[in-house]
């Protein structure tokens, strides 16, 4: 579960310890032993941390965690007690996340289960066996649970607090390090996250290592860090061409004719209603106000009354990790994402595929990330440390057949202009982070085409400690203290808005990351996940109840909260300007719906805020002149929903059908077959 648990906590949907007192400071924890099996915790930016393994004179085993990522530490221990069947029979962690206070216990007592986390609490009636999942805890400790699932066979576990667990073999690799060559074997945990979860285990069933946002590995073996992704990813695109051919079918892709639909006009942004959309090869090749009579022999005719026709979504912010993700996006809508940051190789390997039709996916635009070299440095990122190297960079990007570089916060500012005016002599698109030590307009005059996160975007009104140290937690931080104050009509603010609207600098708010940030309670499901309660498995929807970032001296929850409704606003402020929006969930890409919720919290209507999704999202890629809107001769990506999203743009998530170039997917079946269990409220 590396990768899930990653990406909450990036997310900072991780509870800020509100059921424990304060948490145990780092002194406390247990110090390992001299001959305690070492971890490594990197990305391919290089180290971010150290995870270690040992027995304790009882026969527990302890865990020791120590990671710095961007900012955000995590310094852990973690004590698992096993049985006889190998499943836990006690389990406690201590420290903290970026989220707070991680404590954490699990124990049997007389037959009955009981567990404590910082999102919940609860008990229940134990049979053995059966296996208790963590809410948190170190990322080395899910070694316990590969060879209690191996052991399981094909019948699996049963899970607390609820599901099922079973593991799946997949393809082997030989590594190299200090005890000479191993021979690892991939396998997938299914049933506890909504993906398959990929781990890696050595010829004695033991944990060897896992990749997922970041890569965990025993110390010595990090050099085998492409490999084991490059194997990976390859493994993981062995399962995907079965689901593509079970939906990518010639009956999929027989000719439709949408009847009497309400119909989004994105150029337009408004909502027609008894309209006739018609498609054939892929094509959209009639639009217009509904006709009596037979539709075009061959035809399948789709009833539109109650359903909204609206273009393909697009999720200009979606870190995509691997081909299960992919599936997921299509089934909630996404026909089209731009991933902000990621792998070169798993990006040209998922387009060659995607047109081959052997993957199911939206069509990608992929970024990639550009970082200085350190210990704040962005997972996944190329890392720099020089202006040499950082123009290198931007032509590796260009040669692989991106987009878009991103440049990220440990960035030296003086190499942004030199590196941005090189990669617009390429053709490529300038955005990102803003480094350290640089204000909004700093990063819009240095070259910038668009500012990534909302954030970014009130850099220039920040004090200067704020600004000092955007490369780490005050990025967020910083402005949910400050920016409840600031005055959109008076300096600096007036500036930077007339400035992004003059010289139409994008701006991707991803306002679902800042929510989850200022605004979630812990224990309780944030409000971007809610529609999809009891639709997802109980890990997944556990991992979505944290609370917000633990807030620095002097800032309030009632701060952060009039920040970020202030946000709102600022979005809507800059919109009407003109400066391009575009709607991304940095997240699960669940959230995205959330997203256009809080556009039109903000003032925007619905039409305004489906156009960031649709058309606005596809002008930014320069690909408007094909997609993105329901329009005679555009190719046909499309989503038909139950409901009226004019009213309550919260409808989007209803997914009835989904046309992907051309081809109709049925919602229910895209569900079922990306692990969600029935339909979001």
């Amino acid at each position: 579960m590396l990768s899930r648990r990653l990406s909450i906590l990036l997310l900072a949907a991780c509870a800020p310890g509100a059921l424990h007192a304060a948490p145990v400071a780092k002194d406390q924890l247990m110090v390992p032993p001299a001959n305690a099996d070492h971890f490594v915790v990197i990305s391919e930016a290089g180290k971010h941390g150290d995870e270690w393994r040992w027995t304790l004179p009882d026969g527990s085993i302890a865990y020791r965690e120590s990671i710095l990522l961007r900012g955000l530490v995590f310094e852990q221990d973690e004590v698992v007690k096993l049985g006889q069947d190998g499943t836990p029979t006690k389990i406690i962690v201590r420290g903290v996340t970026p989220g707070g206070d991680s404590a954490e216990i699990f124990a049997i007592d007389a037959a009955v289960a009981h567990w404590k986390s910082p999102v919940d609490q609860g008990e229940a009636a134990h049979s053995a066996p059966t296996f208790y999942i963590s809410n948190g805890g170190t990322f080395l400790a899910n070694d316990t649970l590969l060879p209690a699932l191996l052991v399981a066979g094909t019948s699996g576990l049963n899970l607390l607090p609820s599901g099922h667990g079973t593991l799946e073999p997949s393809r082997t690799l030989t590594v190299t390090g200090p005890a000479g060559p191993k021979t690892i074997k991939l396998y997938f945990i299914k049933g506890i996250q909504q993906s398959p979860q990929p781990y890696w285990l050595d010829d004695s069933g033991k944990l060897f290592g896992a990749v997922g946002g970041l890569g965990l590995l025993p110390a010595g073996y990090e050099d085998n860090l492409k490999a084991i992704i490059k194997a990976q990813d390859e493994g993981i695109a062995e399962l995907a061409p079965a689901v593509a051919s079970a939906f990518l079918t010639d009956d999929a892709r027989r000719p439709v004719l949408f009847r009497n639909v309400r119909m989004y006009d994105a150029d337009a942004q408004r909502f027609l209603a008894g309209q006739d959309v018609y498609v054939e090869r892929g094509k959209i090749l009639r639009v217009g106000p509904t006709r009596r009579g037979a539709a075009p022999t061959g035809a399948r005719v789709i009833d539109g009354k109650g359903k909204t026709l609206v273009p393909g979504l697009w999720d200009s912010h979606m870190h995509m990790p691997d081909d299960f993700t992919a599936l997921a996006e299509v089934a909630i809508g996404v026909t089209s994402f731009r991933n902000p940051g990621g792998s070169i190789e798993l990006a040209q390997s998922q387009t060659q595929r995607r047109v081959q039709g052997t993957l199911l996916a939206p069509e990608g635009f992929t970024s990639v990330i550009v970082d200085g070299k350190g210990p704040l440095a962005a997972q996944g990122s190329i890392t720099v440390s020089s202006l040499a190297e950082t123009i290198a960079a931007v032509h590796k990007i260009k040669d692989a057949g991106m987009t878009a570089i991103k440049f990220y916060t440990s960035m030296t500012p003086a190499w942004i202009a030199p590196a941005a005016a090189e990669a617009h002599k390429l053709g490529l698109h300038v955005h990102g982070h803003i480094p350290a030590g640089m204000r909004t307009l700093d990063a819009i005059n240095a070259g910038y085409d668009e500012i990534t996160h909302i954030y970014f975007a009130t850099m220039q009104a920040m004090p200067a400690e704020v600004v000092a140290k955007s490369n780490g937690l005050m990025r967020l931080l910083g402005p949910g203290k400050y920016f409840k104050d600031v005055d959109f009509n008076a300096e600096p603010t007036k500036t930077v808005i007339a400035t992004m609207a003059k010289r139409h600098i994008a701006l991707d708010p991803t306002l679902v990351v800042v929510e989850s940030v200022y605004m979630a309670r812990p224990g309780t499901l944030g409000a971007a996940y809610r529609a999809y309660a009891g639709t997802l498995p109980p890990a997944t929807e556990r991992g979505f109840k944290g609370g917000p970032l633990p807030l620095p001296e002097g800032t309030t929850p009632a701060d952060t909260a009039a920040s970020f409704h202030h946000m709102l606003n600022y979005v809507n402020v800059l919109r009407k300007a003109g400066v391009p929006i575009v709607a991304g969930t940095d997240g699960t890409g669940l959230e995205l719906v959330r997203e256009l919720e809080l556009y039109v919290e903000g003032g925007m209507t619905p039409a305004q805020a489906l156009a960031t999704a649709t058309i606005g999202a596809a002008k930014n890629v320069h690909v408007d002149d094909r997609t993105g809107s329901i329009k005679v001769g555009k190719e046909a990506d499309l989503l038909l929903v139950d409901g009226d999203p004019s009213k309550h743009i919260g409808d989007l998530r209803h997914v009835d059908q989904v046309m992907l170039d051309g081809a109709l997917l049925d919602g229910d079946a895209l569900r079922a077959a990306s692990g969600f269990s029935g339909r979001p409220k």
